[in-house]
């Protein structure tokens, strides 16, 4: 008797159960910790079904190591929980983080490492705001990242987390995102996973144990031998192997099922034999249902109400709310709890303040047994009980979750709008709408505020944007406040656009600009409203015919700089404004104001740059935006300008940085984000693949799955452009011509006429060539020279010179590759430069001019292989042998030989910032950066970062 309750032991505490036949994992992950201890990450993944032992393996490992010189962090998911983000984040960290002084919290939290606090708490650091959920997901794993670098840069770090199928979806993706960068850090990630069960993510899991990294184990069953010693913990004595081998055949060798099975027997007072266990009645394994059924029916309702409460509230849930939740005084309740601790069914935890289940599957079988309308009824009591007791608000919406109850009362009300304001700031948009989606009354009736409604629109914008239009569009009737009205019109006509409504979004702005009431914000919206027609061709047809377009205007104001942005993005797709479009576009950049222009108008003036044919000006105004999102973590901004970067970089012929920044902008931004401008990233990742040489990439990457919402986009006529370039790679000419003269159809029918935007026409010439049609290719080269000329597109005139020169012979074709040159001369497009010399010495060598040959392609080899032009280096090299010349050995040596990645690592080294510093701003990890500066000093012949100095000037580096 404990207490007055009788004790009938069911063991199935962790650090009492017998471990038997697990000494090789064991021995797999003591080793593990020592690498990590040595500076060496590593990745374990234990699977099993439930009750193989891998809680209790888990358990065993953290409590063999050591206090000193070793972080462990330990968390145990919950299905409670798992709707929260973070929440395992949290139970890793914030017992390190509560003995952690001011000092020591802001050195963990420096640099890029800032965005964790808002995982970490739910707040910001001085200087930062809160981040909208499409803005922040990357940015806040990204911060944790760097965290948990610092951690572990003060000491080895061991990260243990049990039952990770259950874990909530940020934090899944966190652990992801750490594995994919754990080579070479101190940090051993553990990680257990319920095999059968259905998981948070399972490819999230799957990412995980695919790593190089990962060791996966997998506990197997008992044997005979292990069987009998657990017979002879839970009897005292030893049994026969007649029944061991019973017990074998009865319970798969499961650790969990063998306990169970022998309590049952115990419990019903059998002897450990054969003929005992023709008593057992359960069947396909539920000893263990069976068992704590059996525990709690011996005990006093006062025990059944505490395990009830305790299932209902979740482990680690507060004594005092779990009694008033069971109905039971705190002396009553504190007696009750002890009776299931001495019956195995729970243990103290946090130093006996507060309970928890042995076992997961002990909480499973107290909730089977509740009717779902008294289960739902708990849930709601608790949730009430829990705000009034203090607790979080994500604990208290947690259980409003778990009911299906309205939430009619204003307190609960409350509740859901607060924990879905926090789930939007930590990236869980989905969880935030289906919080406020409880608020809203039965029947469809529009609640009594409207700002839930408004509330609700705004969280569905990235998760489901036609019932954000319908939701906002419900309230823009009852919102009047100007500056809410101006954040509402402006969602909604995004939502509007993202449902593939840009004819209404346009409409909409039209309609109501004027109610915002302040000029400026009118002129913001107008120019959102000129970006929304862009992306519907009847829209934009009626923008094009009827808005003046007059970019001429000062830009004084915010207002103001969106207008003549908006407009010179339009007016750039058409040849004869691109240098106007220039001149605007520079105007707004150098008169914008960091933090008070918009990021998204500046990147629209960079664009217009870009096809006004100054890919190095739009770089550079890239770039600055990317600063700027970077700091501020506007990842969904960021991705867009990473992708048009990478357009800029591809055509200067920095084939290496154009790729990285196509894969920054896929892995910063989820695909589901993208939407309909998925096809811009990936058709210029498809174009620097096929110059890189590297076909079965460029096909893995045009094969990739787009949304249908695609098709009815200008950016889709960039990705069959790139399509279109790949078949005529893989000799295919004729199915090449179908995809790029549509992409010219559709190009001409979005009035994108420069041939500075898009180099369908070019590719489309060589694909008619390749069928022998002469004629259809000499008239695409005309025209292209034609507009060229017109708007001073210099780089596409040099291009349609070298497509117009493939359908001429002799001198004639030597003068249109002399006046293509000529045309580039000072040019920062160096891979058409490069190009345009092959084809020069080639049809120099076709004439008889051999050593001008031979000097021209030598050019041009030296030049493709630079810029890392796989494809064009074969060619030039080619080319030159058939001149009877021996092309020089390729250096291997000098700046020349760095890659564009080696060189802009290098740059940075040489200016002195440090490996954590790069890596941060490049978004990749400090190994990566290690890898690049030993290849960089190998080629260079320096010893470390001082003898940079000498190959690169610190003002453009630093610059």
């Amino acid at each position: 008797m404990t207490d007055g309750i009788p004790t009938d032991a069911f063991e199935c505490q962790r650090d009492r159960l017998t471990l038997v036949n697990r000494e090789e994992e064991l021995a797999s992950l003591s080793a593990l910790v020592q690498d990590a201890r040595a500076g060496s990450g590593g990745i374990a993944l234990l699977e099993g079904v439930v009750g193989i032992g891998k809680s209790v393996l888990l358990h065993r490992l953290v409590a063999s190591l050591p206090a000193d010189g070793l972080h462990v962090l330990v968390a145990r998911c919950d299905a409670l929980e798992r709707d929260f983000p973070f929440g395992v984040v949290r139970q890793l960290f914030e017992p390190l983080l509560a003995t952690l002084d001011e000092p020591q919290l802001t050195r963990l939290l420096a640099g890029s490492a800032r965005t964790a606090a808002q995982a970490l708490s739910g707040e910001t650091l001085p200087g930062d705001v809160m981040l909208s959920s499409e803005d922040m997901s990357y940015a806040v794993l990204h911060g944790l990242y760097w965290f948990t670098c610092n951690l572990a840069a003060e000491a080895p770090l061991v990260i243990v987390v049990d039952d990770a199928h259950c874990a909530d979806m940020a934090s899944l993706r966190f652990l992801t995102h750490l594995a994919r960068r754990i080579e070479g850090l101190p940090i051993l990630l553990v990680l257990s996973q319920r095999t059968g069960d259905e998981a948070t993510d399972a490819a999230l899991l799957g990412d995980i144990a695919g790593q190089p990294l990962c060791r996966v184990l997998r506990p197997g069953p008992l044997d005979c031998h292990g069987i009998g010693h657990l017979v002879k913990t839970v009897f005292g004595h030893e049994a026969d192997e007649e029944f061991h081998e019973a017990c074998l055949a009865v319970t798969g060798g499961n650790p969990l099922l063998v306990h169970s099975l022998l309590s049952v027997l115990r419990l019903g007072g059998r002897p450990p034999t054969v003929d005992g266990l023709q008593y057992i009645t359960a069947q396909d394994g539920a000893f263990f249902h069976e068992a704590v059924r059996a525990v709690l029916e011996s005990q006093p309702e006062s025990a059944a109400a505490a395990a009830r409460a305790l299932a209902v509230m979740g482990d680690d849930a507060l004594p005092e709310v779990c009694a008033r939740l069971a109905g039971l005084d705190d002396a009553t309740h504190s007696a009750a709890m002890r009776a299931l601790r001495s019956n195995g069914l729970v243990s103290e935890v946090d130093d006996g303040r507060r309970w928890s289940f042995n076992h997961g599957l002990i909480r499973e079988v107290i909730v089977a047994d509740l009717p779902p309308e008294q289960l739902a009824q708990a849930h709601q009591r608790a949730a009430r009980l829990l705000l009034d007791a203090g607790a979080r608000v994500e604990q208290v919406a947690g259980h409003l979750l778990l009911t299906t109850l309205p939430a009619t009362e204003d307190w609960a009300v409350t509740v859901l709008r607060e924990a879905a304001r926090e789930a939007s700031f930590r990236g869980t948009p989905a969880l935030a709408v289906d919080l406020l989606r409880r608020c809203l009354p039965a029947e469809g009736q529009p609640p009594e505020d409207t700002l839930v409604l408004v509330e609700l629109g705004l969280a569905e914008a990235g998760v489901d944007p036609q019932a954000s239009v319908r939701h906002l569009q419900a309230a823009l009737v009852h919102v009047h406040e100007p500056s809410l009205r101006f954040r509402v019109l402006s969602s909604l006509a995004s939502g509007l656009v993202r449902s593939g409504q840009s004819l209404q979004a346009v409409q909409l702005l039209a309609d109501q600009a004027p109610s915002v009431q302040d000029a400026d914000r009118q002129r913001l919206l107008e120019g959102q409203r000129l970006m929304a027609s862009a992306e519907d061709l009847q829209s934009l047809a009626v923008t094009l015919r009827e808005y003046p377009f007059d970019i001429s205007r000062p830009g004084n104001t915010p207002g103001e700089r969106a207008l003549i942005a908006a407009g010179a993005g339009l007016c750039s797709v058409r040849a004869n404004r691109a240098q106007e479009s220039a001149a605007a576009a520079r105007r707004v950049l150098e008169s914008s104001v960091p933090g008070v222009d918009s990021p998204f108008f500046l990147t629209t003036a960079a664009t217009a740059l870009l096809y006004a044919g100054l890919p190095d000006e739009a770089d550079a105004a890239y770039q600055r935006v990317l600063d700027a999102t970077r700091q501020s973590q506007r990842l969904l901004l960021y991705g867009l300008c990473q992708a048009l970067r990478a357009e800029a970089l591809y055509r200067l012929g920095a084939l290496s940085e154009s790729l990285a920044a196509t894969r920054s902008a896929l892995n910063v931004v989820p695909s589901s984000h993208w939407g309909r401008t998925l096809a811009l990233p990936v058709a210029t990742q498809v174009h620097a693949l096929i110059d890189s040489g590297d076909l079965p990439g460029a096909d893995v990457a045009a094969a990739q799955p787009f949304p249908s919402t695609s098709l009815d986009t200008w950016q889709w006529n960039e990705f069959l452009c790139a399509r279109g370039r790949l078949r005529l790679a893989h000799q295919d000419p004729k199915g090449a011509l179908t995809d790029l003269l549509e992409a010219g159809r559709r190009q001409r029918e979005w009035t994108r006429t420069s041939p500075a935007v898009s180099s369908w026409w070019s590719w489309a010439g060589r694909a008619h060539l390749a069928l022998g049609a002469l004629s259809p290719a000499r008239e695409l080269a005309e025209e292209a020279v034609e507009r060229a000329r017109e708007g001073r597109l210099t780089d596409a005139l040099g291009a349609g010179l070298r497509l117009q020169a493939t359908t001429e012979t002799g001198p004639r074709k030597l003068g249109m590759l002399e006046e293509a040159l000529s045309a580039l001369d000072g040019s920062p497009a160096r891979l058409e430069l490069a190009h345009t010399l092959v084809d020069y010495g080639s049809a120099l060598h076709a004439c008889g001019h051999t050593e001008a040959a031979r000097e021209t392609l030598r050019r041009g080899l030296d030049l493709a292989y630079s810029l890392g032009a796989a494809r064009l280096r074969v060619r030039a090299n080619d080319a030159l042998l058939a001149t009877g010349a021996r092309p020089r050995r390729v250096t291997s040596s000098g700046v020349e030989s760095l890659t564009p990645s080696e060189a802009q690592v290098a740059r940075m080294a040489a200016v002195g910032e440090t490996n954590r510093e790069i890596a941060e701003e490049l978004f990749v990890t400090q190994r990566t950066v290690e890898q690049h500066l030993t290849s960089v000093y190998r080629k260079l012949g320096v010893s470390g970062r001082r003898g940079l100095g000498s190959f690169f000037d610190p003002e453009p580096a630093a610059k």
